[in-house]
Parts: structure tokens; sequence; C-alpha cells
């Protein structure tokens, strides 16, 4: 599946979207920056709570296809921009992390 279907299907708002089609293979949820680095797969959707710059450069060490910041949060200033510069697709959702795994995990 790729990125931009997940977001649609997941019903996820847009901060940045800079490769939409973008294999997503799987998914990783966690907030401890450097747990999510040793952890992470290449191709998994990131969930998170985490809204700082540091997300970014963690998605891009990862390799992973995307990240979500759940529970309504924004991210902090600079972020998109960032994202943007590094090429990380990078969404919102007003949806509990919980809830976003399970609806991951059933698409997958």
């Amino acid at each position: 599946m790729t990125v931009q279907m997940l977001a649609e299907r997941l019903q996820l708002k847009t901060i940045s979207e800079q490769e939409p089609e973008r294999e997503v293979t799987g998914g990783y949820t966690g907030d401890l920056l450097s747990w999510v680095m040793g952890r992470a797969q290449p191709g998994d959707c990131w969930i998170t709570i985490m809204s700082n710059t540091n997300i970014v450069a963690v998605a891009a060490l990862a390799d992973t296809a995307a990240v979500v910041l759940a529970e309504g949060v924004q991210p902090d200033e600079g972020v998109c921009e960032l994202a943007e510069k590094k090429g990380i697709n990078l969404y919102t959702s007003e949806k509990s992390a919980y809830q976003l795994c399970a609806e991951l995990f059933a698409l997958l």
C-alpha cells in the first residue's frame, strides 16, 4: 500500500507529502527517539506524539515511509519545512495512537 493510500484510508491530515507513492511495509509506534532509531524498519509508518524537529531526523535515519502524529498533535515550528527539505511524509490525526495502530494493522 502506498503512503497516499494509507493517508486516505486512515483519514490523515497532510503536513508534508513528499513521496506519496512510497510503499508502506509495516508500522512502528514509539516516542523515545533513540528507541525508534534502533527498531523502526525501512518502510514503516511511524506513529508518535513527538512533535519537534528531531522526528524528521529520526524518520530519515530509520528510512520510515511516513510519520503520523497521533492524538491531534501538531508539529512544532519549522518541522514542516524541514520535513519538506528532507523528503519526509508527515501527517497528523485526531485518532489515538492505539486506534491508528489497530487500523494500520488491519490494512497491512
